[in-house]
């Protein structure tokens, strides 16, 4: 059987439930053999402000997955340094795993942004994008707001399923550390504990 990559890049900043429930939802959707977590080293398209450094924000996604045999954290973004452009993971990957499937896990409030991704185009025949849309969106309410050629729009339609609809943001939880709130069954206990033991997101930290 083809192994079959999953991959789910990110600030992390932290990893959440929401985003341990869309890898499982991808890799049950889509037939993955496993999902790769990728923390970006510096996004591309979001501001960096209140970004926690880069081996934190590691550490946390391998304590998230540490007893998930089907789930693996990678710091190749964070190794490469700069930017982290999928183009170049991808090609990456594409490299190291030859006979492998690549598949870039997204949620379906990213398909309409695609066409800023650099290089999107020949990323798209690098990989296969799969996408998780919220129970009650389907393929067709997403079709219209595709800035991409036809071809390419019809064959990321192809590939959307639906996930669990999980309302949990990271901005959302750092908030909440700085207010001094709980965040138990937001994170897991693991990444909790990291938090409050190497004073993350708390105002005196910043």
């Amino acid at each position: 059987m083809q192994d079959v990559i999953g991959i789910l890049g990110g600030t992390f900043n932290p990893v959440h439930n929401g985003h341990l429930i869309m890898a499982q939802d991808a890799l049950e959707c889509f037939g993955l053999s496993r999902v790769l977590f990728i923390p970006c080293c510096a996004p591309p398209h979001k501001a960096a402000d209140g970004l926690a450094p880069a081996e934190d924000r590691l550490a946390m996604v391998a304590r998230a997955i540490e007893e998930d045999e089907r789930f693996s954290a990678s710091r190749m973004e964070m190794d490469r340094g700069g930017i982290s452009y999928a183009i170049d993971t991808v090609g990456v990957l594409r490299d190291q795993y030859p006979d492998s499937r690549i598949c870039f896990i997204i949620g379906a409030d990213t398909l309409p942004e695609l066409h800023t991704w650099k290089n999107i185009e020949k990323l798209l025949g690098l990989c296969e994008f799969v996408t998780l849309a919220r129970p009650g969106v389907s393929a067709g309410d997403l079709a219209d707001h595709l800035q991409l050629p036809g071809g390419a729009a019809k064959q990321l339609l192809k590939r959307v399923a639906v996930g669990h609809q999980v309302d949990i943001s990271s901005s959302d939880i750092r908030r909440r550390v700085e207010d001094g709130r709980s965040i138990r069954y937001l994170v897991p206990r693991s990444v909790e504990r990291y938090i409050q033991s190497s004073a993350l997101y708390r105002k005196e930290h910043r």
